[in-house]
């Protein structure tokens, strides 16, 4: 999850919800948010590990793979489309239930599938990588709060990243920066920062409230969604290349990479093994 919100393309949500714990993950985060004390206690022990794993992951992305990723991007992305093809069938196969009888909600699917291109038909050329974040003013402080809400939106809900969305609103470079600065003990820009994770938290506390209300009274549109949103991520990993600080080609048959393809497929396989196999071993 981490790896993915950390570069454009696919979000964190669409990697949860490919390894079939979007459910509970977004029921955890509801209940230690906004939930009753015993809630907040069930959900926390989860939050903590997947917390620690996200948390790590990130500051490594952002610290030492950012050239990398912008280096291999194509094979990068690739490895993402193994997952997210893959994914289709395992998602629809494990939803067959609430998917059958409800062909007409087939609209949110399609809805989902375009959602993704409308948005990354906004173009990013308010990149502002020159914004000092160590400088932080009334109005800036106001625009990275609501910044930080739009994104977590993003990184929580399967399709577009969070990073696409930060890049569409012109602070993913200056933010990767301060993450890394700050790792390296420049404390000028902790201030922009702790903005940041108020509005991540705020804007946590309104999504996931949204998400867990249509499971709860649209389920089967929501699955339909979330389909469309799994297809329509095709769309912005295809063109996550072209919103790095530096932009890159469209990726093309030729940049398209195969074993990195299959890589992203077969992890996808065996970790769906594995969950089921954990599953079974839970029932048993």
């Amino acid at each position: 999850m981490a790896a993915a919100d950390s570069v454009p393309g696919v979000s964190g949500g669409t990697i949860a919800f490919l390894l079939g714990f979007y459910g509970r993950f977004v029921t955890s985060v509801n209940n230690f948010l906004m939930g009753t004390w015993e809630e907040r206690k069930a959900a926390l022990p989860f939050l903590v590990k997947l917390g620690m794993g996200w948390a790590l992951t990130f500051l490594v992305c952002a610290v030492i793979l950012s050239n990398l990723f912008h280096t291999y991007i194509y094979e990068i992305s690739s490895v993402f489309i193994g997952l997210t093809i893959m994914a289709i069938p395992i998602v629809v196969r494990s939803e067959i239930a609430s998917l059958r009888g409800h062909l007409p909600h087939v609209i949110f699917t399609v809805i989902g599938v375009a959602a993704i291109p409308l948005l990354m038909l906004i173009n990013p050329t308010s990149q502002a990588a020159n914004v000092d974040l160590t400088q932080l003013s009334l109005g800036l402080g106001v625009f990275l709060f609501f910044a930080a809400m739009f994104a977590v939106s993003a990184m929580i809900l399967p399709g577009i990243s969070g990073s696409t969305m930060l890049l569409i609103m012109g602070v993913y470079i200056p933010l990767i920066s301060a993450v890394s600065a700050v790792a390296h003990l420049q404390f000028a820009y902790v201030p922009a920062l702790i903005v940041f994770g108020l509005g991540m938290i705020a804007g946590m506390c309104f999504i996931v409230k949204v998400v867990k209300f249509c499971f709860l009274r649209f389920y089967s549109q929501t699955i339909f969604l979330c389909v469309g949103l799994l297809i329509g991520s095709l769309y912005s990993i295809v063109y996550g290349a072209t919103t790095l600080k530096v932009p890159m080609p469209v990726m093309t048959w030729e940049t398209f990479s195969i074993p990195f393809f299959i890589l992203g497929a077969a992890i996808l396989i065996v970790l769906e093994y594995l969950r089921r196999r954990a599953e079974i071993k839970a029932l048993n």
